[in-house]
């Protein structure tokens, strides 16, 4: 057996379906064995494994072991001279393993081997050749150091900057998404260190084959196309926390006395000077437009209040001073969180729901006026040239700042990309049906053909995509794996720059998968059911229904008391709902469920309190079979919207206490 490919899956079903492909094409001509190790997927990766890819060896794991482990299960029963370890968000060369193990062949010395690795904006990811991070090089790195003197040999060790991109060099560190090593290695330096449950491992083990007297190459003679990059979730604090507690791993375990206790040291002010910058940044992306709206509306109402108190009262100093850090920032909290709850602040969203938060606000705002003390109730009309002023300037903003971008003003719809499709008529038509069944607007330009035609069906031959893309100005393109090589499509990403959005379809497969950057996760267009309770819109309503309906059921509740039939149940469902640790309406309980649905939180009530009963032993129970309360969840989930929440709690209302 030639070579060994091991792919660790956990709920990537369509990016491993791809990566599986190319791995499938790459085997031509060698002894390949492949084994798919799942840590526990909930997204039917497994299934589509076993229907599609039946010469594949798969491992499926109960719970989530971690990369380390799961990696060293397959290594184990594999027989191959070379183990390949590959992510499943990859996409390899035809040609790859065939120059891997010639060149393996050819360096006796060789333990490791990595390649060139490109994001799915064709930009090439500096992480294909690293050096071990030594205090120095991890400072240099946490620090900024290493992007700003990128081709420094001192400051960006790590990347090993100064190597060319293009030459074979010996490197020091192995890129997780792609090792291959000799097995004979392995077995003598062992297999990965299982302490690492993710990052890390890669450096660990590439340490210890260079300590093993061997020596790991860097090989750009063949690329693969790495869908999401080593900073993926670097804007998480869970990557922070995990990349940084591997890092400290590594240095108590190689590193001895004073050099240890200084990196240990290092990392861990790291850990939280990262931290830090990750909360600051992440909070900033979240609060910069409220916090724009904010002080917007705010100097307006601090002229508003200049202006009507000389034209109205005819006396400059006519407001209390109270009115401006008491009344304004009450009004501003209200108007925000309105139009926070109506989706004024979600990705994409129209002037139409900025408008309804701020009219939703306004009218909570004129309810509120009345309750509080004569001191506090300055002026309504204050209120109302307020309202007016919210809405021109947090509506006018944004128009403002799409016209930059745009050049438009259709702000309540997304520009419609221009599209071409690289491939044959048919799967072009097809691609094209996907993309409508998935709800996708595009601006379908034509069909580049994918070697040389003189069909005129065809916008071009793939000689002249760069023409065709100047020309029409194209957005995206899609090229169909079926009819494409991938060193083709990793060729022309590479050619046409990141400016271009780059998708691909595998041959028979009905998802149209790509990514904008390495660090973002990859885009994927699929016919699959959408839910709408998982949209994030949904959850942020059904919350907000779950405490509105708290505050009825509270202000109401010496009537509550003596409908609902469990009274100490409703207080005790009051407090668990309102602290969300449940929610009014969750799904039905079912023993075997046959759905992978969205999570969400327990409910007091479920679909079926929408339906007739039947009483059983003084108790109420469903007569219904596992199917049916099954298939009522997996709608409720499909086509959720507040109302149907409301429709089960007002004919489920006596069961609140339950």
């Amino acid at each position: 057996m030639d070579l060994s490919v091991i792919i660790v899956n956990y709920n990537v079903r369509y990016f491993l379906e791809q990566a599986l492909l190319s791995v499938r094409k790459a085997s031509q001509g060698l002894e390949v064995e492949v084994f798919v190790v799942d840590n526990n997927s909930v997204d039917d990766s497994v299934a589509m494994v076993r229907e599609k890819f039946p010469e594949v060896s798969l491992i499926v794991n109960k719970d989530n072991p971690g990369f380390s482990i799961a990696n060293n299960q397959a290594i184990r029963q594999s027989t191959g001279k070379y183990v390949l370890l590959l992510n499943p968000d990859t996409i390899v060369e035809e040609d790859t393993f065939e120059k891997c193990v010639k060149f393996m062949d050819a360096h006796p010395d060789a333990g490791g081997l990595g390649v060139r690795m490109i994001d799915g904006s064709g930009k090439f990811l500096p992480e294909s050749k690293r050096g071990f991070p030594s205090p120095f090089v991890a400072f240099a790195k946490s620090f900024g150091l290493s992007k700003i003197f990128p081709k420094s040999k001192l400051f960006n060790h790590y990347h090993l900057g100064y190597l060319d991109e293009f030459e074979t060099n010996e490197i020091e560190v192995l890129a997780g998404a792609f090792m291959l090593m000799r097995k004979s290695v392995l077995d003598k330096v062992g297999l990965l260190d299982e302490a690492f449950f993710m990052y890390g491992e890669d450096i660990d083990l590439s340490y210890r084959i260079i300590k093993g007297g061997y020596k790991n190459y860097y090989f750009p003679e063949t690329s693969i196309l790495h869908y999401k990059g080593e900073s993926t979730k670097k804007g998480s604090l869970n990557y922070v926390r995990a990349f940084y507690n591997a890092m400290i791993i590594f240095a108590k375990k190689h590193f001895h006395g004073q050099k240890a206790r200084l990196f240990v040291l290092m990392l861990q002010v790291a850990i939280y000077l990262r931290a830090f910058i990750t909360l600051i940044s992440n909070f900033v992306k979240k609060a910069a437009q409220p916090m724009l709206d904010a002080i917007l509306i705010y100097v307006g109402l601090y002229f508003l209040k200049n202006f009507w108190a000389n034209y109205h009262f005819k006396q400059p100093d006519y407001y209390d001073d109270s009115i401006l850090y008491f009344n304004f920032p009450l009004y501003i909290l209200i108007w925000i969180t309105s139009i926070y709850f109506s989706g004024g602040y979600d990705a994409r969203s129209g002037i139409s729901k900025v408008v309804r938060g701020v009219l939703v606000g306004t009218v909570m705002l004129a309810a509120i006026y009345g309750f509080l003390n004569l001191e506090y109730r300055p002026s309504r009309a204050l209120i109302l040239l307020g309202a007016a002023w919210s809405l021109m300037a947090t509506a006018g903003l944004r128009i403002l700042k799409h016209f930059i971008k745009t050049r438009n003003l259709k702000i309540s719809e997304s520009p419609v990309k221009n599209l071409v499709i690289v491939g044959s008529p048919d799967e072009s038509e097809r691609v094209q049906n996907l993309l409508h069944k998935a709800g996708v607007r595009q601006n379908f330009i034509g069909t580049v053909a994918p070697g040389n035609t003189d069909n005129p069906t065809y916008l071009s031959s793939l000689y002249q995509l760069q023409e065709v893309a100047q020309i029409y100005k194209i957005d995206t393109i899609i090229f169909c794996g079926k009819d494409v090589s991938a060193q083709d499509i990793m060729q022309w990403m590479t050619r046409l720059g990141p400016a271009i959005d780059y998708k691909i379809v595998p041959e028979e497969s009905m998802s149209v998968i790509g990514s904008s950057s390495k660090n973002t996760a990859g885009e994927l267009y699929t016919i699959d059911i959408q839910f709408h309770i998982a949209e994030k819109s949904s959850i942020r309503n059904k919350r907000l229904t779950d405490i509105l309906l708290c505050g009825f059921l509270l202000i109401t509740l010496p009537l509550q008391l003596l409908i609902v039939r469990s009274k100490g149940g409703l207080i005790k469902n009051l407090f668990t709902v309102f602290f969300g640790r449940k929610s009014w309406v969750g799904y039905a309980h079912s023993q075997s469920p046959s759905y992978k649905l969205p999570k969400i939180k327990p409910g007091i009530l479920s679909p079926l309190d929408r339906l007739n009963r039947i009483r059983t032993n003084s108790q109420d129970a469903f007569n219904f079979d596992e199917s049916t309360i099954n298939r009522l969840n997996f709608f409720y989930a499909k086509d959720y919207h507040p109302s149907v929440d409301m429709d089960i709690v007002w004919k489920g209302w006596r069961r609140l206490g339950s």
